[in-house]
């Protein structure tokens, strides 16, 4: 089995854009397992603290550490341990999604500098957010792996209507730049078993 699945790419909204089986069964495995070497590092794995409440997923960050509202070298609210610098197989694997979404000249620019991994346990959401904290409009790059779940992508103005709902398996890629870069999104349910 190839790294990259053979299923035609679905365009979701202008600018977004679903990449079934980007990643083969033996990549998700391999991708797996050095997420838990990384959230098993000092600063690993977390729970953010938002408006005053823990967040329901877990968080393991590279290259910047992500908390509400801004990023830092450290792991801030976590030890304050240095962050784990970025992966340059993640990095390549952002840039083929985007190559196979958005086109071959988005691809050569795009440099990603960091990675948010979230750890969703069976009743784990996330609500719908907009991602703003970053110094870039550069594309959003999602990969999945292990169990499926809902992911409810947006509209740049609202968290309620219009959105749509769509199965994120493992294994695929979402990809949302442009127009859609800053819409609003969130996981509303894992798919357990």
């Amino acid at each position: 089995m190839s790294l990259f699945g053979d299923l035609p790419p679905v365009l979701i909204a202008d600018g977004a854009m679903l990449i079934p089986n980007f990643l083969s069964v033996d990549a998700q495995i391999s991708l797996a397992a050095r997420c838990d070497v990384w959230g098993e590092s000092p600063g690993g794995w977390h729970q953010p603290k938002v408006r005053g409440g823990y967040m329901s997923v877990e968080t393991v960050c590279l290259g910047w550490h992500w908390f509400p509202y801004g990023y830092a070298k450290t792991t801030v609210g976590n030890g304050d341990h240095p962050v784990q610098p970025m992966d340059n197989d993640l990095r390549t694997l952002g840039r083929e999604a985007v190559r196979r979404a958005v086109g071959e000249a988005a691809a050569v620019k795009y440099d990603p500098d960091v990675a948010l991994i979230n750890r969703y346990g069976p009743t784990a959401k996330m609500g719908m957010h907009q991602d703003r904290d970053e110094r870039t409009n550069a594309p959003v790059v999602s990969l999945s792996i292990g169990a499926s779940a809902v992911f409810r992508f947006g509209n740049t103005v609202t968290r309620n209507r219009p959105y749509v709902d769509i199965m994120l398996n493992s294994g695929d890629a979402f990809v949302f730049w442009g127009q859609s870069r800053f819409a609003f999104h969130g996981i509303t349910k894992i798919i357990t078993g």
